[in-house]
């Protein structure tokens, strides 16, 4: 269902809102440098799987109901463009191992948006209620989608959001796309204090003008109590811990859950144009949380 919630002011690079009563967004980034140059990430520690989908299953299937719930709505506080329908209109299995969650300029349902009648159509899902965890290693192998207004995101919220809401819940970002910037993702946190253009945050772009869309990577966060460190394909290119912060709130020791969306439009990557491609297709590979023994 959809959460109203207060609009903020209009800032650049804008994250989006919630829509299910225990998910709600807004995220933009600060690009720093890693201190040193981005490095290897480091070996991991043994550890036990508490997470994890694969997405295998017939072509044409819905997620697995047991791992996933799907939002549906629009998301007027990000001025984004698609409504998220529930089922496996636009989120299904391949038949192939990955899920694929695809933007359409379509309405099928004559869906109402906050803009009017709706002019496209994707998915948003994720595991409030079902999983949520607190540390270890949060991994998505995926290739976003190509395009202006392209919007994909892996990101996870606080558990308690329900009760404090946002900014207080957290949010960690894992992995950001948008349309305009094909060779860039971004990782973010935002809390008390630091949220919507003043998330805290870096970008990784990949070398020799290469696109994300034309293959799949692997994004990752590391998080342990009072850090959290992002890396590509195992290259480290950000760590943020509590220094980073000023002396504001650090929010991030508590279990958060899981969220998989491909947004259209908005005020940070802006609407879809005559080049953007529909549909327009998010494939992930698997996705799983790894927490130490």
């Amino acid at each position: 269902m959809t959460v109203p919630v207060p609009r903020q002011a209009v800032r650049p690079r804008r994250r989006r809102t919630a829509l299910y009563a225990a998910s709600l967004l807004c995220c933009s980034v600060l690009l720093t440098a890693l201190p040193g140059g981005a490095s290897a990430a480091p070996a991991p520690s043994p550890a036990a799987v508490s997470f994890a989908d694969e997405f295998d299953g017939p072509a044409g299937s819905a997620v697995d109901g047991s791992k996933w719930r799907l939002e549906t709505g629009d998301n007027v506080n990000n001025h984004e463009r698609q409504y998220y329908t529930g089922g496996n209109d636009n989120a299904a299995l391949d038949g192939q191992g990955n899920l694929v969650i695809t933007a359409r300029k379509e309405n099928p349902g004559n869906y109402q948006c906050w803009y009017g009648t709706c002019e496209y159509t994707s998915a948003r899902l994720n595991t409030a209620g079902k999983f949520s965890a607190a540390y270890g290693h949060v991994e998505v192998r995926m290739k976003v989608p190509r395009g202006q207004g392209m919007w994909p995101a892996f990101w996870m919220l606080g558990d308690d959001f329900g009760n404090v809401g946002w900014p207080q819940s957290g949010e960690i970002d894992v992995v950001e796309n948008v349309g305009f910037e094909p060779g860039t993702v971004h990782g973010t946190l935002h809390g008390p204090g630091y949220s919507g253009a003043d998330g805290i945050g870096a970008g990784y772009t990949l070398p020799g003008g290469a696109a994300f869309a034309d293959d799949f990577h692997t994004f990752a966060v590391d998080w342990a109590p009072d850090s959290i460190t992002w890396s590509v394909d195992g290259t480290v290119y950000q760590r943020r811990t509590p220094a980073d912060l000023g002396g504001r709130e650090w929010v991030f020791n508590k279990p958060f859950f899981l969220i998989l969306n491909l947004a259209v439009g908005g005020y940070w990557p802006g609407d879809p144009d005559a080049s953007t491609p529909f549909p327009s297709q998010l494939v992930v590979d698997y996705v799983r949380v790894t927490t130490g023994d």
